[in-house]
């Protein structure tokens, strides 16, 4: 029997493996730090992606809820 690890589909190779899908910035800080945090979701396994989605679609809500939100009044000059 050999003690060399398996090279092809073993056990070893069940981890996560990173998806490598780009994050394309869209010009909105806000919605930008939410979208590169489906970054994590690269290193976790699969029963710890639905935290990283809830967290990015909550943090989405958020932000587009504020934008409902009135703003304060500036003085005109």
């Amino acid at each position: 029997m050999s003690d060399a690890p398996p090279s092809d589909g073993g056990p070893e190779d069940d981890g996560p493996r990173p998806l490598g899908i780009g994050i394309r910035p869209t010009g909105q800080a806000p919605v930008d730090d939410r979208l590169r945090r489906l970054e994590d979701a690269d290193h976790l396994a699969v029963s710890g992606h639905l935290e990283v989605y809830e967290d990015v679609h909550t943090g989405l809500r958020e932000t587009l809820a504020s934008l409902d939100r009135p703003r304060p009044q500036t003085p005109r000059s």
